[in-house]
């Protein structure tokens, strides 16, 4: 075994990749980070720069960043209770490296994403299609 492959099953076997991964696993999360990118946002602006995330999703995800240390929870003594959320450091060293990275990795092969995913949904529509004939001709010949 080479060290590249022992530093790669290193990486598969560490929980920590899994963890790591685990962050991109819910679809909203990423997405409530980048919201956050721009500065601490109240709910309701969270919400309204996200468009399209339903209060429970929206939630959900700000509970699951909070407990993974992503995002932090300010509420100040005001009235009416002033809610912020805001990038911790770990949630801005995400944000500002892997994600970004991932951000320049879609702008520059998206496309050839959607295709792929498009051509390979045409194929298996196409398949089915060809079962179901297949599966009806057999009947057919059966019932003769």
């Amino acid at each position: 075994m080479t060290d590249e492959d022992a530093h790669c099953y290193e990486l598969v076997a560490d929980c920590r990749l899994r963890a790591a991964a685990e962050l991109f696993a819910h679809t909203w999360d990423p997405v409530v980070l980048a919201a956050l990118r721009a500065g601490p946002r109240r709910r309701r602006d969270l919400r309204a720069a996200i468009g399209g995330i339903s209060d429970k999703v929206l939630t959900d995800a700000v509970r699951r960043l909070l407990a993974n240390g992503l995002v932090d929870r300010e509420a100040r003594a005001e009235a009416p209770p002033r809610v912020e959320y805001a990038l911790t450091a770990l949630g801005r060293s995400l944000v500002e490296g892997p994600m970004a990275a991932l951000g320049r990795w879609v702008t520059e092969h998206g496309d050839e994403l959607l295709e792929a995913q498009e051509a390979r949904e045409v194929r298996a529509a196409q398949e089915a299609r060809e079962a179901q004939r297949s599966h009806q001709a057999h009947y057919r010949a059966r019932a003769r």
